[in-house]
């Protein structure tokens, strides 16, 4: 995302998250606990916006994505988004479709890592929430369901259908957006949907340990590895290895890189400026 601004003025007001800075690590969380976290259209365009706006300031070095109470997310508000969906039309309903996947553009696009700490339920709109994140740390009672096709829609919601594959395989893929099965931490583990299987509790600790480790690390460097990830899923061999060389070349002529050699010369840890 771009770091150049328009008219529109920043914000530290979200009504729909809570958000915190500490470190270079911004931990957004999804706090309405007594609705297992359940989104609604406000939640959404916040976690859109708020994105796009980290992404512009730079300041952030790696983001938590958390939930507050039993749960992680239980997906979309059955009675604030499903029951408000039946009464629009189609041009309204392909807005609010549009925005939801804005959301996950805005995870993946993001120059900093993504981490979504998992307990309890991720389900429908809270699974591909924690599915666009770069790392998915769980404890064993995170279950991951991507219902979509259990109210009568499509599994591919929110480029369900693009990531899940990508991340699971297939095979996986198909079962779970087809199904609408609960996948449990310990084969959500075993087919690669969760990054890391913490000890119960422990799922927000891991988390912020390892959003603190990415952020004293190079970030441009993290930032372009992500971009590459995205950007090569569907790139030929011969484009992608192309797109690397010139972001190889790129970042050597940067001051991580010379900081690097300086430090290995010198004996001591680099002191990554994320230039």
């Amino acid at each position: 995302m771009s770091p150049f601004t328009g008219s529109a003025a920043r914000t530290s007001e979200w009504q729909h998250l809570r958000v915190e800075h500490a470190d270079g690590v911004a931990t957004v969380t999804l706090a309405r606990p007594e609705k297992l976290n359940a989104l609604t259209f406000g939640a959404y365009a916040d976690l859109r916006d708020l994105l796009a706006q980290l992404s512009r300031e730079r300041s952030v070095r790696a983001l938590v994505l958390a939930g507050e109470g039993r749960g992680f997310c239980s997906g979309g508000d059955v009675d604030e988004i499903i029951g408000a969906t039946l009464s629009m039309d189609t041009a309204q309903l392909l807005d609010f479709n549009r925005m939801t996947g804005q959301t996950v553009r805005a995870i993946r696009e993001c120059p900093f890592p993504v981490i979504a700490a998992v307990h309890g339920v991720a389900a429908g709109a809270g699974a591909v929430l924690a599915l666009a994140a770069d790392f998915r740390v769980a404890d064993p009672t995170a279950r991951f369901a991507f219902l979509f096709t259990r109210v009568g829609l499509s599994g591919g919601d929110m480029g369900a259908a693009y990531l899940l594959p990508r991340v699971v395989g297939l095979g996986h893929a198909t079962r779970l957006l087809m199904l609408g099965d609960s996948v449990r931490a310990p084969e959500a583990e075993r087919i690669g949907l969760i990054s890391e299987l913490t000890d119960e509790g422990r799922a927000d600790e891991a988390a912020q340990q390892l959003a603190r480790r990415l952020a004293e690390g190079p970030a441009l460097a993290y930032a372009q590895t992500k971009a590459l990830l995205t950007a090569e899923l569907d790139m030929p061999l011969a484009a992608a290895v192309e797109l690397d060389a010139s972001t190889q070349a790129l970042l050597m002529n940067g001051e991580d890189y010379a900081e690097f050699h300086a430090a290995f010369k010198e004996k001591r840890p680099p002191k990554w400026r994320g230039r």
